[in-house]
């Protein structure tokens, strides 16, 4: 027999199997007037099992009755412990396996202030230990943006608060806008569409800052922005992120996460652009200031080459007295060394006259050569050898006849 089929009892009573009781309870609890039912409560006795399974009591204190909740770890948006008070959503269904009717939660609320505020802390501390709130992480923004992106609602004052403050300020920007509910079921998922939809650009389209803005209000109207998967999407932007929410005593954490954070809507056009006489003074002083510094530099160049020209005339002046002094030396050693050098040209040409082999030879002297050697010894020659005659007044050539004397010469 089929588990869910019925059969007749011995006094004509239905019998069901245990599946079959179970799945009619879950076909009757299928039928409820909603298919998702809020239900509010405290939570306790909550655990997390293997990194997936959420299970926690939902109690109602002055009734003194207990739900049983189970939903999985995806499922939860909000940080939960034991004492917050909450409004699941969901339905209810018996786990045949374990027999025991749950309410499966599809989602979670917080509810009321100190539920809120709570949570708030709690996922604060853990995002700060996670180095989400880390100054060094922190990226600057452009000087001079051209292109901005703007996320919050076209409903909000802080658009038309933001945009005017940031013409007046600068404008002649690109402000690419995307409308985003900031509270409500629609706010986060809206939100961390226009993260993505921005961080997608190719790098040309990107825009130079992403602006996060609304209005103040209390923790509940804040909810979006301090939503964990907000919080993740301006922590991973590959934009500088830019947040103001709230008033001045307003904080988020989207405010912790982003790279700069502003007190208000308006404050964040101010972070982002400078004012318009404030960069024309800014370039009057620097105008100013370069001007002085080249002036500076002019007079420091002038002094440098005024130096510079009145050494070279202190080292051409020593110079040329210098020359003088040697010229003036060189002058007064001429007059004694000329006549002694005269004297010494004199007596040296004496010498070398007395010396000189022609002056020997007009005295009626010779010089004999053979084959262009000296002869000093007559026995040096043959008979019948040429040999070179030089006289004091020119050269001529003879014929050795005899030798010593005995012989008669030929002159050729």
């Amino acid at each position: 027999m089929h588990p869910f089929e019925q059969e007749k009892g011995s006094e004509g009573m239905r019998v069901m199997r245990v599946a079959a009781y179970l799945s009619l309870l879950n076909d009757a609890l299928r039928v409820l007037p909603s298919e998702e039912i809020a239900v509010e409560g405290e939570v306790s006795d909550f655990r997390i099992a293997q990194s997936k399974w959420v299970s926690f009591d939902l109690k109602d204190e002055e009734a003194e009755a207990v739900l049983k909740c189970f939903m999985t770890v995806w499922q939860l948006a909000v940080p939960v412990e034991d004492g917050l008070r909450v409004r699941v959503h969901g339905c209810p269904k018996v786990y045949e396996r374990f027999g025991t009717l749950k309410f499966n939660v599809t989602r979670i609320e917080l509810v009321g202030e100190g539920a809120l505020r709570r949570a708030y802390e709690l996922l604060k501390r853990r995002l700060e230990k996670e180095g989400f709130f880390d100054a060094s992480r922190k990226r600057p923004l452009p000087r001079f943006p051209e292109r901005i992106g703007l996320i919050t609602s076209r409903d909000a004052a802080a658009y038309g608060d933001f945009l005017r403050i940031l013409n007046d300020r600068w404008g002649g920007l690109e402000v690419d806008f995307t409308h985003v509910h900031v509270q409500g079921r629609e706010a986060v998922p809206e939100i961390l569409g226009a993260f993505a939809h921005f961080n997608a650009l190719s790098a040309p389209e990107r825009p130079d800052a992403l602006v996060l803005i609304r209005g103040g209000g209390g923790l509940e109207d804040l909810h979006a922005f301090n939503d964990e998967r907000v919080a993740r999407a301006v922590f991973q932007s590959k934009i500088p992120v830019v947040c103001g929410v709230g008033h001045e005593r307003d904080e988020s954490l989207c405010d912790f996460v982003a790279d700069v954070r502003a007190s208000t809507p308006s404050n964040a056009a101010e972070r982002l652009v400078p004012r318009r006489d404030d960069v024309g003074f800014e370039v009057g002083m620097l105008c100013r200031h370069m001007e002085e510094r080249l002036s500076e530099e002019v007079d420091r160049r002038r002094r440098l080459i005024e130096r510079t020209a009145a050494m070279m005339a202190f080292v051409l002046d020593r110079q040329k007295r210098r020359l003088e002094t040697l010229s003036q030396w060189f002058s007064a050693r001429t007059e004694t060394w000329v006549p002694r050098l005269r004297e010494r040209l004199d007596a040296h040409e004496r010498v070398l006259k007395n010396v000189d082999p022609k002056r020997i030879l007009s005295r009626g002297y010779g010089i004999v050569t053979a084959r262009g050697r000296l002869v000093r010894d007559a026995s040096a020659l043959e008979g019948g050898q040429e040999v070179a005659v030089q006289l004091g007044q020119g050269t001529f050539d003879a014929e050795v006849l005899r030798i010593n004397g005995k012989g008669r010469q030929k002159l050729i």
